[in-house]
């Protein structure tokens, strides 16, 4: 408000000062070689509940259905995209910008791990740094035509997340929960922070879900029973998707094969994705 203010109401005033005037829209655009149709956010509270694994399984089930998929990592300092799609090499470039990565299927891929000279050499940044370098993962990557581009969150309601919420065009979010109490009290963080900025909430996944007897095929609840269905009903968002814990798929992510893994479980989250065209 104005300092020359003496009524402190702005409904009743009629100078043109700051207060008086919208948000400022702080989305960058992306580079003039990338056409992106669809921002999707995945998203927790907290480290631990296979956010990346989601993020590679929902671009694995997008691509199979015909759609062009992109990954951003923008857990920089615990990139673990690459590794899961078994690509080792760095990321090159050329008059157009950098150049992702591509996968086996076609799944476009950027990340830190992609820049570093080694894939275990420690990303020791601050916080401004690394929100820097998200914004040029979206703005100086020549992406190319990406029907679905998902963005890897890291864990919290930090940096990271206001760069991605405030900078990119975020269609959507996707919340990462386990069947822990502890992590029900983390996914309305998230939850409260996206409603926060405006980013709509399409759902949340519920990752370890259960484990199969491999002799009976009974369902075990190894982390407890599921409080999936109570925080769709409080928060009034859908459940679409519960993922067992299987090692099979822990298998295929630690060989960089994750493209291989079953994703029929996914079906209800890929025609959510498919219904936002």
């Amino acid at each position: 408000m104005s300092e020359n203010c003496t009524t402190s109401n702005c409904e009743s005033c009629g100078a043109d000062c700051p207060s008086r005037k919208a948000p400022q829209d702080l989305r960058i655009p992306a580079g003039e070689n990338s056409r992106i149709k669809k921002v999707i956010g995945v998203v927790s509270g907290k480290g631990g509940v296979g956010k990346s694994l989601v993020t590679s399984l929902l671009a694995t089930a997008m691509q199979s259905r015909g759609k062009n998929c992109a990954v951003l990592d923008a857990d920089i300092t615990g990139p673990s995209i690459p590794k899961s799609f078994g690509i080792n090499k760095r990321a090159q470039a050329d008059e157009t910008g950098l150049l992702p990565e591509v996968t086996k299927t076609g799944v476009k891929i950027m990340s830190v791990n992609l820049l570093l000279e080694t894939e275990d050499s420690p990303v020791v940044w601050r916080g401004p740094v690394i929100s820097g370098v998200i914004q040029q993962f979206w703005r100086d990557v020549a992406w190319g035509d990406v029907d679905y581009m998902f963005v890897d969150m890291p864990p919290g309601t930090g940096d990271v997340a206001l760069t991605v919420f405030q900078n990119l065009p975020v269609d959507g979010i996707i919340i990462v929960t386990t069947p822990q109490d502890l992590v029900t009290m983390i996914v309305k963080k998230a939850y409260n922070m996206a409603k926060l900025m405006n980013i709509p909430v399409l759902g949340f996944i519920e990752n370890m879900s259960y484990a199969l007897c491999p002799d009976c095929g009974k369902k075990i609840e190894i982390f407890g029973t599921s409080k999936a269905d109570e925080i769709a009903q409080e928060l009034m968002i859908p459940l679409i998707a519960k993922i067992p814990m299987d090692p099979v798929t822990a298998n295929l992510v630690d060989k960089g094969a994750v493209e291989l893994a079953n994703t029929d479980f996914l079906d209800k989250a890929a025609e959510l994705l498919e219904r936002m065209n």
